[in-house]
């Protein structure tokens, strides 16, 4: 082959790289409209005022209050108070998607399929997050269900998502790929939030009740995550399963499935230090997702704060994390993924303290603390991703990155339980949210002691300039 044929090859394969970078970002775009509309804004708030209205026997407003005191939702021989129901559902999806995920992660690394996989998990999210719209009155049992499907089918196309980076980046452009992915993620969940907090604002003058309006918002993102996956799946090409998991296992993809996560767990021991790593992650990670999750609960319950109010400071840490996943990117590239995501959760222990000390219906306070959110927020999640990426066995990304998701975006479980039961315990949801500065702290000390290139060593991957 002639030189100039072997370079023409060369900018080919480059260009054709490029191409599916450019449409896995997308997938970020899509899917945020999820974490923002449903997880971070509208779910948390109505799902309770539904189980509110379950457990008083009528529609609670400020004009018409609970007529019983201390009403409270019985499930399963449990006496539950409605306020702390939507974090206990946040719980149990957690509890689901341990099982669940690893398995998913499993399958797609066998399987020649994962485009389809992603396909399939993407579209069953977004119907049962179009369903929601049902959900009304004193629904709350159908709120919850629907909340579940979704929250499994996101985190497992994330699962199969995630798996495409080490197949579509190189070692040294995984930070600023992963960057890119999560900005662009923040800019379009932003962008819809926007539209459905105009929605929600001119609801009066459209003929809508404030139900309506929500119940419209979640809709939307539904169509939203199930119209834009169609970028990615145009885009991303079909990746052959490479080292050992190529050898046929007898018995149908999910037996093998299930046998290939039993042997990694037994092999992980090998990989001491990418273990380190993701266990600092599912801690530090269940303190984010658990901020993100329960701050509008928190300034809707415990701040006084209108519904407009808190939407817009949700939109406003969209728009600043969009500019703080690239500035945080261009940070490691100079310092280092792992020195930057320390920096972070210095920076998000102190916003949660600060949190705790916010007056009730002091609306610019809270706009303050949305801003210091927005600007690690982006950064640390998107750097997470990348540097796990570099940790992980050649053939093995989507099954460790099953593990990985138990924690991500729009799911917790230790930090959401931990929240719940400290309201139960204290009836003050300013105690229940600086509780969770314990997770920031915790998955410092054991981000600190990650060894990251003896890591990447015993993962058998190329070295990167900066960890």
């Amino acid at each position: 082959m002639s030189t100039e044929a072997a370079r023409g090859n060369a900018e080919g394969t480059e260009e054709l790289r490029r191409r599916e970078q450019r449409g896995w970002y997308w997938y970020d775009w899509a899917n945020s409209a999820y974490a923002t509309t449903v997880v971070a804004v509208f779910f948390g708030p109505y799902l309770t005022s539904v189980a509110r209205n379950a457990a008083c026997g009528v529609t609670v407003t400020d004009d018409n209050p609970c007529p019983i005191d201390e009403a409270r939702l019985h499930l399963l021989g449990l006496s539950v108070p409605p306020g702390a129901f939507y974090s206990y559902v946040l719980s149990l999806a957690i509890i689901v998607q341990v099982v669940v995920l690893p398995v998913t992660g499993a399958i797609a690394d066998r399987s020649v399929h994962k485009k389809e996989m992603l396909a399939g998990f993407a579209f069953l999210g977004s119907l049962a997050t179009m369903g929601m719209y049902a959900v009304q009155g004193d629904r709350y049992l159908l709120g919850a269900g629907l909340y579940l499907l979704a929250n499994v089918a996101f985190g497992a196309s994330i699962v199969v998502y995630y798996s495409f980076l080490p197949q579509i980046a190189s070692a040294d452009e995984r930070d600023a790929v992963s960057a890119r992915g999560w900005a662009l993620g923040y800019l379009g969940g932003g962008l819809l939030l926007l539209a459905n907090l105009v929605l929600y604002n001119a609801r009066e003058s459209l003929g809508l009740s404030t139900p309506d309006a929500v119940r419209i918002s979640l809709f939307s993102a539904g169509v939203w995550w199930g119209l834009f996956t169609l970028i990615p799946l145009a885009r991303l090409r079909r990746h052959e399963p490479v080292g050992e998991l190529t050898e046929r296992v007898p018995g149908s993809v999910l037996t093998a499935g299930f046998r290939q996560l039993r042997r990694t767990v037994a092999e992980a021991r090998s990989y001491p230090q990418t273990l380190a790593f993701l266990l600092a992650y599912l801690v530090y990670n269940d303190g984010i997702q658990s901020v993100i999750a329960l701050a509008s609960v928190y300034g809707v319950e415990e701040l006084d704060l209108e519904q407009s109010t808190l939407i817009s400071a949700i939109l406003l840490v969209q728009f600043v994390a969009f500019l703080g996943a690239l500035v945080l990117g261009r940070l490691a590239a100079r310092f280092g993924a792992k020195r930057v995501i320390l920096a972070s959760l210095v920076l998000w222990a102190a916003t949660v303290a600060v949190a705790y000390f916010l007056k009730a219906g002091a609306a610019g306070q809270f706009f303050g603390l949305a801003i210091l959110i927005g600007l690690v927020l982006g950064g640390s999640q998107a750097l997470s991703r990348s540097l796990f990426s570099q940790l992980i066995p050649r053939g093995k990304e989507a099954e460790y990155f099953g593990l990985y998701e138990i924690s991500e975006r729009g799911t917790s479980w230790v930090g959401a339980l931990t929240f719940g039961l400290v309201f139960q315990l204290t009836g003050s949801y300013r105690s229940a949210i600086f509780s969770l500065v314990t997770f920031f702290v915790i998955g410092f000390v054991l981000l600190a002691r990650v060894d990251i290139r003896r890591a990447v060593r015993e993962a058998g991957n190329e070295q990167p300039s900066l960890v």
